[in-house]
């Protein structure tokens, strides 16, 4: 089992749409709008910031936005994985499922999730990011590290994520894909040509679709 993080497995986007804004008001950047964020959702941050607030410097965003990051997670606005989310987890993981962790976040945006005292410590195996992998989604290879630290097959692996370019990442690896729809932006329309194994309303609704896709083999 391989899961994105954002909204996937916790709703991330509008409060990160808060989060980048403030960072800008501190850059005495005009605010981005809502749409902005939304269309570019799913891309590396540095990737997306200059579509969200042309003419923007860079490295002033990337100084500043780690400590903005900070204050967001202490004060619990980021980054909040549901209690029920966790309880999949674990029935995945009592069913003998590995759960790792594949985004196209920074290692330092996944420092706190990694961190020994987090509620996933324990429940995740392996964490792959921009750090340690060669290529993001929507590349394929974005998963050759993965694949190749296991050893295991493509079609024995289910990616979790909520994009149509998740979706494009798993299919041109091989793997089995399940579409989190939870956070509202995405319509099933909105993954088109690309093959979706499951739609998931809610992210707990992982643990029966993991179940209907292994008696359907």
């Amino acid at each position: 089992m391989v899961l994105d993080v954002d909204d996937t497995l916790c709703l991330t986007e509008a409060v990160c749409f808060e989060l980048e804004n403030d960072v800008l008001a501190r850059l005495g950047r005009v605010p981005m709008s809502r749409d902005a964020h939304v269309a570019t959702w799913g891309q590396p941050l540095l990737q997306a910031m200059p579509q969200r607030s042309p003419g923007l410097d860079l490295d002033a965003f990337a100084a500043v936005y780690p400590q903005v990051l900070r204050q967001y997670v202490a004060a619990g606005r980021l980054d909040v994985v549901a209690p029920e989310n966790l309880r999949a987890l674990d029935e995945l993981a009592a069913a003998g499922r590995a759960l790792m962790l594949l985004t196209s976040r920074t290692e330092a945006e996944m420092e706190h999730l990694m961190a020994p005292g987090h509620a996933l410590a324990g429940r995740i195996a392996a964490v792959y990011h921009a750090g340690n992998v060669r290529f993001g989604k929507p590349d394929a290879r974005a998963f050759d590290e993965l694949l190749a630290a296991t050893g295991l097959n493509p079609r024995q692996c289910l990616y979790v994520g909520d994009s149509p370019g998740d979706a494009q990442a798993a299919n041109g690896a091989g793997l089995r894909f399940a579409a989190c729809m939870q956070s509202g932006l995405r319509r099933r329309a909105d993954f088109g040509p690309h093959r979706v194994d499951a739609f998931l309303d809610a992210f707990p609704e992982v643990v029966s679709a993991v179940a209907h896709l292994e008696r359907g083999r």
